[in-house]
């Protein structure tokens, strides 16, 4: 069965919101990644609140799905999804992260917030740990239990040798119930991937370590789901979902330039930035906005 339409529309007005919480949190924190938490809210925002088995009231419940952030420098995303679906205070997030003893960490780590799955940082490291998760997991219960582990990675940090060490090995060991998925965002801290260090043909790459591969927008929530279902629906193979998205996505301002990968807006970007994304680029004209 597809997602319904009026889901989709309850998913984008979801996604919305949390990119809203990104920016108010950024500009209090005064530091941090813009561009990726904007480009990646569709699908975090889809995960957690349509095909994530999981608990926010019992975040180690043993049947949930587990995600593995491996870009952790996105995790502002990632916090406001978490609190929003309820695991922590969204206030709290905005007023303390990047903060010396916040649970919101620059980067993830589950001394400060344990309902993470795992602490995250090192780029290229995140795959190599989801792969041992969902292996040790199969030794455990075999392939048929239900659970799904996902890793999402940036296109960057594919130039790090470990992420292909991960990859071939799932391949390797045909890893059904691991789906990775790559924000292909274009960009990275010094300028375009393509021209830093070039990936294409980056679907020919993950082929040939025996994955299968998927390419979608990654700002629509119909694609994410059919690829999350056709995902799920292989059970001889690992998956990777390649994810072609807009960094700064929602805030013409911000979209598709590298310069916004690591830095946060100002107050008076920020002000700019949810006027845009309250009013959807304009789309919505009123004199509360």
């Amino acid at each position: 069965m597809t997602i319904e339409e009026r889901k989709i529309f309850a998913l984008e007005k979801k996604a919305n919101q949390l990119r809203q919480i990104v920016i108010e949190a950024l500009v209090e924190a005064k530091s941090g990644h813009t561009a990726g938490p904007l480009g990646m809210a569709d699908i975090f925002t889809y995960l957690f609140f349509y095909a994530l088995r999981h608990d926010p009231k019992n975040p180690t419940w043993e049947e949930r799905d587990r995600l593995v952030l491996s870009n952790g420098h996105i995790c502002s995303i990632l916090y406001a999804a978490m609190c929003s679906a309820g695991y922590a205070s969204v206030d709290e997030f905005k007023k303390t992260l990047r903060k010396f003893g916040s649970k919101f960490q620059g980067h993830p780590h589950r001394d400060f917030f344990p309902a993470l799955e795992t602490s995250s940082g090192p780029l290229g490291s995140g795959l190599s740990q989801a792969v041992g998760m969902a292996l040790a997991h199969r030794m455990d219960r075999g392939r048929s239990s239900g659970r799904f582990f996902y890793c999402l990675m940036s296109d960057g940090e594919l130039d790090a040798g470990n992420s292909w060490e991960g990859a071939m090995l799932a391949g390797k060991e045909k890893l059904g119930n691991l789906i990775a998925i790559v924000d292909r965002n274009n960009i990275q801290i010094d300028g375009f991937t393509e021209d830093i260090m070039p990936l294409e043909p980056l679907v020919d790459k993950w082929r040939a370590w025996n994955w299968h591969v998927l390419e979608i927008d990654g700002n629509n929530i119909w694609q994410i789901d059919r690829a999350i279902q056709e995902a799920k629906s292989i059970f001889n193979q690992p998956s990777v979902i390649i994810a072609h998205t807009v960094p700064g996505k929602g805030v013409p301002e911000f979209e598709r330039k590298y310069e916004w990968h690591g830095k946060p807006p100002n107050r008076e970007e920020a002000e700019r930035a949810l006027k845009a994304l309250r009013s959807l680029g304009g789309k919505i004209t009123s004199e509360h906005q």
